[in-house]
């Protein structure tokens, strides 16, 4: 499934020095060009010393305008970072994503003359193994941009790489504000990242805050049991939910940051039924189907909702056998929330092409790939420092919303806006239809509502 704590463990394993060692191997591309001399044709790096003339396309069908160069050239390539590509719905819906937008793009003329070519590299989830696979796609495979990314150890593990290489990034996936205060605190030298989704994780906690403020007269959570997994995205989640979910008029009735590895929620679930909470209010990813599918399967006398990223699958109601069943998650969209126009036409587009629809990584980096080719095509160059001024000037309605970036001096630079009428989160709720299928309902914003939430029967 989404992640397992086989994964947790890589990423864990970072804080042991790995990424020293990583940082002494990967070098400025700039450097390592100049020390390839002769010897870059054999090293397939011909493409890339167009660069420095200002670009123009060789014909070779890839890095002939390079992202330090003005022009565009005849390709366009974009690095996909994403983990278990092959397995992993999330890392598939990040690759499928790309390469569903270079699709459209490519059939749509292409960016000017130039074509948009993919190329995917599995990070594992694993900080090492995530800067080993940037620095194939930024000195092999000698990229104009790269995106993906949905672990946000990886991401903080490969932001002095981005610096280094100087080469446009769109995260799409990973929430940590601890990117965006880097772009924040040195600009120069992080300007090139930009997060396109999820909302930081610090709005995602505002999020959840908005949410509760809005519908708990309807849903009737009185007192919630916050329930966080401790992992780095969530830290600034529990930060503004004890700070701020309390004014909204909700018993917190407990608050614990519970163990990474957690695989085995009954003594939590005990405490929250002593606790007398009318709800257990979740942040998860990791560790979302043992507590979701243990809260069905006991039958526990609380309701179960907030952020559940697993839930966001389409398929996971037949993957829990529909345990899952009255659980609410938050969602950038679901496949037939019009969010945007654009939302469900996507959605289709991609059911078609890969058999499945996406989880909310591939709207995301849908999203990211087509306003880079916007920019791109605008500023009529793919140099890096061109598509930075373009993307803080960008105003694009994709699939998961209207994306605007926040400016230098904002706390959180370059991350997307999270704001009514741009880009604001749905929250969605299982459910079940008469044939026994489950779908995602709606239930939050009440614009895109399909559907009013049910409490569990045995609640």
């Amino acid at each position: 499934m989404v992640n397992d704590g086989k994964q947790a463990a890589d990423s864990e394993g970072y804080s042991d020095g790995a990424s020293d060692t990583v940082t002494r191997g990967i070098v400025d591309r700039r450097r390592f060009l100049q020390a390839a001399g002769t010897s870059a044709a054999a090293l397939g790096l011909a493409g890339c010393l167009n660069q420095g003339d200002g670009g123009g396309g060789d014909g070779d069908g890839g890095g002939d305008g390079g992202s330090d160069g003005g022009g565009i050239g005849d390709t366009v390539k974009i690095g996909v970072l994403a983990p278990n590509p092959s397995d992993n719905p999330i890392g598939a819906s990040i690759a499928n994503g790309a390469r569903l937008a270079a699709q459209h793009i490519n059939d749509d003329g292409g960016i000017g003359d130039a074509e948009v070519e993919v190329v995917v590299e599995n990070t594992e989830e694993s900080p090492q193994t995530g800067r080993n696979r940037y620095q194939t796609l930024a000195l092999e495979e000698q990229v104009d941009a790269t995106t993906g990314v949905f672990t946000s150890e990886v991401l903080l593990a490969i932001m002095d790489d981005i610096a280094n290489q100087q080469i446009p990034h769109m995260t799409a996936g990973a929430a940590t504000p601890e990117a965006s205060a880097l772009v924040n605190e040195s600009y120069d030298q992080y300007k090139y990242h930009f997060r396109t989704g999820p909302i930081n994780a610090h709005h995602l906690g505002e999020n959840l805050v908005d949410f509760m403020d809005a519908k708990n007269d309807d849903i009737g959570w009185e007192s919630v049991a916050v329930l966080v997994e401790d992992y780095a995205w969530t830290e600034p989640v529990s930060d503004v939910l004890n700070e701020q979910l309390g004014d909204t008029g909700i018993d917190i009735a407990m608050s614990r940051r519970y163990a990474s590895g957690t695989e085995d929620f009954s003594p939590i679930y005990d405490e929250v039924e002593s606790s007398g909470a009318d709800a257990a209010f979740i942040a998860m990813a990791h560790t979302g189907t043992p507590a979701v599918v243990q809260w069905a399967q006991q039958q526990r006398p609380f309701e179960f909702g907030g952020i559940h990223v697993p839930m966001q699958l389409p398929s996971y109601y037949e993957a829990t056998g529909g345990a899952c069943r009255f659980g609410v998650t938050q969602n950038s969209a679901t496949p037939t929330a019009e969010v945007t126009e654009n939302t469900v036409p996507f959605a289709n587009a991609f059911e078609e092409e890969f058999d499945q629809f996406p989880v909310y990584t591939g709207y995301i980096t849908y999203d990211a790939v087509n306003q880079y080719a916007n920019v791109v095509a605008a500023q009529e160059s793919k140099a890096a420092d061109d598509v930075v001024s373009g993307l803080e000037g960008s105003s694009y309605t994709g699939t998961a919303g209207t994306i605007e970036y926040y400016g230098p001096d904002h706390e959180f630079a370059h991350d997307v806006k999270y704001e009514e009428g741009l880009v604001w989160p749905v929250f969605q709720q299982w459910q079940e239809g008469e044939d026994g299928s489950g779908s995602q309902e709606v239930i939050y914003p009440d614009d895109l509502a399909t559907a009013d939430y049910q409490a569990p029967p045995w609640v």
